[in-house]
């Protein structure tokens, strides 16, 4: 009997500061409307939000991107770094972001957390936009580019053929605005090298000229004279 009585008293001792807490972060009961100085000081609903009618911040967005701007995963991994006290973990994340107009750029980086890692590779991304150059949509003439072990090829292709590319090549072609390209991976499979390669090559794309011809007349030389 005295063990049961101790029990219950422990139980009851557990359970009353659940209910305390459980009153405190309850809804209170709207009090009456109060007039002073000729102004309503009752129970305002909207006193927390913003000049823009908002609840919290200003924008409409945490990360600060415009809203034509999209963001893709390309990668996340977990990484260990060894520690004097042991290993210490942490996330890596690599994140693309484009406006499908020519626009486009990716981030690196690593957190505590998925959400704080994704955040980070975000910041940098802003930072690191490039613009391509596309020519009836698609890129204006055909590149190579190699960047460690990472190698990929690039074509012009006609419209209607699609994005012909694998991986995270892909994502970051959709990302930029190409319909039509042709690509192959000659080296590693490494989703952030091919990436890192992928940007080196679109930064490496020139705007077409256009020269304009002047043909001469080969009776330039004698214009104005009579020829017979």
């Amino acid at each position: 009997m005295n063990e049961e009585k101790k029990q219950l008293e422990t139980t009851d001792n557990q359970a009353a500061p659940a209910a305390q807490a459980l009153v405190n972060n309850a809804i209170p009961t709207p009090k009456p409307t109060q007039t002073v100085e000729g102004r309503n000081s009752g129970n305002f609903s909207d006193r927390k939000r913003n000049f823009k009618g908002r609840k919290g911040g200003g924008r409409g967005r945490n990360d600060g991107i415009p809203e034509e701007f999209e963001q893709k995963m390309i990668d996340i991994a977990r990484v260990t770094r060894v520690m004097a006290g042991g290993k210490r973990m942490r996330f890596r994340a690599c994140v693309a972001i484009g406006n499908k107009k020519g626009r486009v750029a990716i981030g690196l980086a690593k957190g505590a957390d998925v959400t704080g890692a994704v955040t980070k590779a975000v910041n940098k991304a802003k930072k690191d936009f490039i613009d391509i150059p596309i020519v009836n949509e698609t890129i204006p003439h055909e590149v190579y580019q190699k960047l460690g072990a990472a190698k990929i090829l690039f074509k012009p292709a006609k419209k209607g053929r699609g994005i012909i590319a694998g991986g995270a090549v892909r994502i970051l072609l959709e990302l930029s605005g190409i319909k039509n390209i042709t690509s192959k991976i000659l080296g590693t499979g490494n989703k952030v090298n091919n990436v890192k390669c992928t940007i080196e090559a679109l930064k490496n794309l020139k705007k077409p000229v256009k020269y304009e011809v002047k043909r001469e007349n080969k009776y330039n030389h004698v214009q104005g004279q009579n020829i017979k």
